[in-house]
């Protein structure tokens, strides 16, 4: 059999009531024939998909893939690669940010996708025809999708643009995230190092307990409670029972014994381990204005271009370069970024390109 130069693929799943997603169904098409609908749940042989998601030589297609990726990387333990995702592709190609698999299929294929079951539970089996009609649907329309963008990119001399992005898709980290970084998801109002140390603790204990158990983490507690016993650090079961939203009765049994020993630990880090918030120093005021006019010719820039501006600058990005110019070592100030944005927002800032306004439009005017 010809080895499929890529794959179109999607899956179906459900976590309401478990910690890491509960895969049913994985929808896989090559760039001819029907598509494939393999049933995990029905004991389908996933042999021959783990072979095609890492072979070097196949590209595997999604859109908005980071989840889809995420249940391959439990379900085998590994990133597939190479990617191509096609909501950062349209990013390049004047789609702007986030767009929906059926906006692009209304857009390139002239097709209205039937959404009727996006909202279905995928565990209940048998499956219906409407179901698997519409997860079909998920992956025959994105190979017209793909094969699309890849022309326009490589017409417009684009696809470097974007190869970047898809290579961080393969980054392991993304997909297994780490309990120790938990506490920083969390809101609490304080900065002291000392609470932050026990919302760390608790946070990373929270997370290991959810994944052990594959339950929801806020089915152990919720993250104002966390927040709460951080701020309020009990040292005894009498204490942690007079926690706004811990159960009372669960104070003096296990549960509560794990809680108090993480507070207990979490206070005996030495200070200089405690967990720090580094607040960014306040952006100058003088400088704003500038920042003001780089946000601007940012929007104007990648207007003209047809591209995301989160494609290629961000509000830090804009800082940098209002405060350190071309010193600043950032992404936007080299390769097919600068082309785009780097240099204008450089020629602005030094005086060799101003902006008017002309007839209700903003004019770009190089300097002599």
């Amino acid at each position: 059999m010809t080895k499929p130069a890529y794959l179109a693929l999607d899956t179906e799943f459900i976590r309401e009531r478990t910690y890491y997603p509960q895969l049913c169904l994985v929808q896989v098409a090559a760039p001819t024939g029907d598509a494939i609908l393999l049933d995990p749940l029905s004991g389908d042989d996933m042999s021959d998909l783990e072979e095609a998601l890492f072979d070097p030589d196949v590209v595997k297609v999604f859109h908005a893939g980071r989840q889809d990726i995420e249940i391959f990387v439990k379900l085998f333990g590994r990133v597939p690669a190479p990617i191509f995702d096609t909501q950062i592709a349209a990013m390049a190609l004047g789609y702007g940010e986030s767009v929906s698999y059926a906006s692009l299929v209304a857009d390139v294929c002239k097709h209205s996708i039937d959404k009727s079951q996006q909202f279905t539970d995928w565990s209940i089996r048998p499956l219906t025809g409407e179901q698997l009609a519409y997860a079909a649907d998920d992956v025959l329309y994105l190979r017209t999708v793909y094969e699309n963008f890849c022309e326009r990119l490589d017409r417009l001399g684009r696809r470097a643009w974007i190869d970047e992005e898809m290579a961080n898709l393969c980054d392991p980290s993304i997909y297994t995230p780490q309990p120790e970084d938990a506490w920083q998801r969390i809101k609490i109002r304080s900065d002291k190092p000392h609470v932050l140390s026990v919302l760390r603790g608790l946070a990373a204990w929270r997370e290991r307990e959810a994944q052990r158990r594959d339950i929801p983490k806020g089915r152990i507690f919720k993250d104002d409670t966390l927040a709460e016993i951080a701020l309020t650090q009990p040292r005894t079961p009498q204490a942690l029972a007079r926690v706004r939203g811990f159960p009372n009765d669960l104070a003096e049994k296990s549960l509560g014994q794990s809680v108090l020993k993480v507070v207990e630990e979490s206070l005996a880090v030495p200070k200089e381990d405690m967990p720090r918030v580094v607040r960014p120093k306040p952006f100058p005021t003088e400088l704003q204005p500038a920042l003001e006019m780089l946000k601007m010719l940012l929007r104007i820039q990648c207007s003209e271009s047809g591209i995301s501006t989160r494609l290629v600058a961000d509000g830090d990005d804009l800082q940098a370069i209002a405060l350190k110019g071309d010193d600043a070592s950032i992404a936007c100030l080299s390769g097919w970024r600068r082309t785009v944005f780097g240099d204008a927002a450089l020629g602005l800032l030094s005086g060799r390109l101003a902006l008017s306004v002309k007839d209700g439009k903003i004019v770009k005017s190089l300097m002599t």
